[in-house]
Protein backbone atom coordinates (compact mmCIF):
# COMPACT_ATOMS: atom_id res chain seq x y z
CA UNK A 1 0.00 0.00 0.00
CA UNK A 2 1.34 3.42 -0.99
CA UNK A 3 1.98 5.99 1.78
CA UNK A 4 1.25 9.65 1.05
CA UNK A 5 2.79 12.45 3.07
CA UNK A 6 1.59 16.06 3.25
CA UNK A 7 3.05 19.18 4.93
CA UNK A 8 2.95 19.22 8.78
CA UNK A 9 -0.14 17.04 9.09
CA UNK A 10 0.08 13.66 7.45
CA UNK A 11 -2.48 11.26 6.10
CA UNK A 12 -1.37 7.70 5.68
CA UNK A 13 -3.33 5.21 3.65
CA UNK A 14 -3.29 2.86 6.66
CA UNK A 15 -5.86 5.23 8.27
CA UNK A 16 -3.69 6.93 10.91
CA UNK A 17 -3.97 10.70 11.17
CA UNK A 18 -0.41 11.59 12.13
CA UNK A 19 2.87 9.76 11.86
CA UNK A 20 3.70 7.92 15.04
CA UNK A 21 0.72 9.08 17.11
CA UNK A 22 -1.20 5.83 16.91
CA UNK A 23 -4.40 7.90 16.84
CA UNK A 24 -6.99 6.42 14.48
CA UNK A 25 -8.79 8.78 12.13
CA UNK A 26 -12.42 8.07 11.24
CA UNK A 27 -14.48 9.90 8.64
CA UNK A 28 -16.18 9.51 5.29
CA UNK A 29 -14.32 11.04 2.39
CA UNK A 30 -15.44 11.57 -1.22
CA UNK A 31 -12.46 10.85 -3.48
CA UNK A 32 -12.46 12.34 -6.98
CA UNK A 33 -9.86 11.94 -9.72
CA UNK A 34 -9.48 15.12 -11.79
CA UNK A 35 -7.09 16.28 -14.48
CA UNK A 36 -5.58 18.86 -12.12
CA UNK A 37 -6.43 18.75 -8.39
CA UNK A 38 -5.09 22.24 -7.65
CA UNK A 39 -7.18 23.79 -10.46
CA UNK A 40 -10.27 21.83 -9.35
CA UNK A 41 -9.78 23.03 -5.76
CA UNK A 42 -9.53 26.64 -6.99
CA UNK A 43 -12.81 26.17 -8.88
CA UNK A 44 -14.64 24.67 -5.89
CA UNK A 45 -13.34 27.48 -3.67
CA UNK A 46 -15.02 29.98 -6.02
CA UNK A 47 -18.34 28.17 -5.69
CA UNK A 48 -18.60 26.80 -2.14
CA UNK A 49 -17.59 27.73 1.39
CA UNK A 50 -14.59 25.40 1.58
CA UNK A 51 -11.97 24.67 4.18
CA UNK A 52 -8.55 23.60 2.92
CA UNK A 53 -7.11 20.69 4.84
CA UNK A 54 -4.12 19.53 2.79
CA UNK A 55 -2.79 20.60 -0.61
CA UNK A 56 0.41 19.35 -2.25
CA UNK A 57 2.69 21.17 -4.69
CA UNK A 58 4.26 18.34 -6.68
CA UNK A 59 4.49 17.96 -10.45
CA UNK A 60 1.38 17.49 -12.56
CA UNK A 61 -0.07 14.02 -12.03
CA UNK A 62 1.10 13.74 -8.42
CA UNK A 63 -0.86 16.46 -6.62
CA UNK A 64 -3.68 15.95 -4.17
CA UNK A 65 -5.99 18.35 -2.38
CA UNK A 66 -8.10 17.58 0.67
CA UNK A 67 -10.81 20.05 1.68
CA UNK A 68 -14.27 20.13 3.17
CA UNK A 69 -17.61 21.59 2.16
CA UNK A 70 -20.00 22.03 5.09
CA UNK A 71 -18.12 19.39 7.07
CA UNK A 72 -17.94 16.75 4.31
CA UNK A 73 -14.39 15.81 3.40
CA UNK A 74 -13.31 15.70 -0.27
CA UNK A 75 -10.03 14.33 -1.60
CA UNK A 76 -8.98 15.34 -5.13
CA UNK A 77 -6.27 13.35 -6.88
CA UNK A 78 -4.50 14.24 -10.11
CA UNK A 79 -5.14 11.92 -13.01
CA UNK A 80 -2.16 9.56 -13.31
CA UNK A 81 -2.23 6.44 -15.49
CA UNK A 82 0.82 5.04 -13.64
CA UNK A 83 -1.44 4.60 -10.59
CA UNK A 84 -4.62 3.75 -12.57
CA UNK A 85 -6.19 7.10 -11.64
CA UNK A 86 -8.45 8.18 -14.52
CA UNK A 87 -10.59 11.32 -14.49
CA UNK A 88 -14.05 11.37 -16.07
CA UNK A 89 -14.02 12.17 -19.78
CA UNK A 90 -16.17 14.90 -21.41
CA UNK A 91 -19.45 13.53 -22.74
CA UNK A 92 -19.29 10.43 -20.51
CA UNK A 93 -21.52 11.31 -17.55
CA UNK A 94 -21.46 9.07 -14.48
CA UNK A 95 -24.64 8.06 -12.61
CA UNK A 96 -23.34 9.74 -9.46
CA UNK A 97 -23.37 13.32 -8.26
CA UNK A 98 -22.52 15.36 -5.20
CA UNK A 99 -25.60 16.79 -3.49
CA UNK A 100 -24.92 19.97 -1.51
CA UNK A 101 -27.55 21.66 0.65
CA UNK A 102 -26.85 25.39 0.50
CA UNK A 103 -28.29 28.44 2.28
CA UNK A 104 -28.75 30.50 -0.93
CA UNK A 105 -29.11 28.47 -4.13
CA UNK A 106 -29.23 31.51 -6.43
CA UNK A 107 -25.89 32.79 -5.13
CA UNK A 108 -24.11 29.42 -5.21
CA UNK A 109 -25.53 28.43 -8.62
CA UNK A 110 -24.52 31.84 -9.97
CA UNK A 111 -20.97 31.32 -8.68
CA UNK A 112 -20.82 27.90 -10.36
CA UNK A 113 -21.89 29.28 -13.74
CA UNK A 114 -19.59 32.30 -13.44
CA UNK A 115 -16.69 29.96 -12.65
CA UNK A 116 -17.19 28.03 -15.90
CA UNK A 117 -19.55 25.22 -14.91
CA UNK A 118 -22.37 24.13 -17.23
CA UNK A 119 -26.01 24.26 -16.20
CA UNK A 120 -27.73 20.88 -16.54
CA UNK A 121 -30.93 21.83 -14.69
CA UNK A 122 -31.94 25.40 -14.00
CA UNK A 123 -33.10 26.47 -10.56
CA UNK A 124 -36.33 24.55 -10.10
CA UNK A 125 -38.88 24.89 -7.32
CA UNK A 126 -40.60 21.70 -6.22
CA UNK A 127 -44.10 22.81 -5.17
CA UNK A 128 -45.31 21.27 -1.95
CA UNK A 129 -41.86 20.06 -0.98
CA UNK A 130 -40.58 23.57 -0.21
CA UNK A 131 -37.32 22.60 -1.88
CA UNK A 132 -35.47 24.36 -4.67
CA UNK A 133 -32.80 22.52 -6.65
CA UNK A 134 -30.45 22.95 -9.60
CA UNK A 135 -27.67 20.90 -11.17
CA UNK A 136 -24.45 21.69 -12.98
CA UNK A 137 -21.45 19.85 -14.33
CA UNK A 138 -17.96 21.12 -13.67
CA UNK A 139 -15.07 21.27 -16.17
CA UNK A 140 -13.54 18.20 -14.48
CA UNK A 141 -16.43 15.90 -15.42
CA UNK A 142 -18.39 15.81 -12.15
CA UNK A 143 -22.06 16.59 -11.59
CA UNK A 144 -23.30 18.62 -8.64
CA UNK A 145 -26.84 19.09 -7.34
CA UNK A 146 -27.66 22.06 -5.17
CA UNK A 147 -30.61 22.06 -2.77
CA UNK A 148 -32.09 24.86 -0.74
CA UNK A 149 -34.70 23.87 1.82
CA UNK A 150 -37.36 26.47 2.54
CA UNK A 151 -38.52 24.47 5.57
CA UNK A 152 -37.89 20.94 6.75
CA UNK A 153 -40.71 18.68 5.57
CA UNK A 154 -41.01 15.35 7.39
CA UNK A 155 -40.35 12.16 5.43
CA UNK A 156 -44.03 11.11 5.62
CA UNK A 157 -45.16 14.53 4.43
CA UNK A 158 -42.80 14.37 1.41
CA UNK A 159 -44.01 10.85 0.57
CA UNK A 160 -47.68 11.90 0.75
CA UNK A 161 -47.03 14.84 -1.60
CA UNK A 162 -45.08 12.66 -4.03
CA UNK A 163 -47.76 9.92 -4.08
CA UNK A 164 -50.51 12.50 -4.64
CA UNK A 165 -48.63 14.32 -7.40
CA UNK A 166 -47.49 11.17 -9.23
CA UNK A 167 -50.56 9.04 -8.52
CA UNK A 168 -48.35 6.03 -7.72
CA UNK A 169 -50.70 4.57 -5.12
Amino acid sequence: MRTLAFSEKRWYTDGYSEKGTGERMTCVEVDMVVSDSRAALALYEKIFETKRIEVTSFGQGFNEAVFSIYGTRFHLLDENSQYQLAAPKPGDPKPMWVNVIVPDIKAVFGKALAAGCTETQSITEMPGFDVVNATFSDPFGYSWMLHEHKHKAAFGERNDIFEKDTKLC
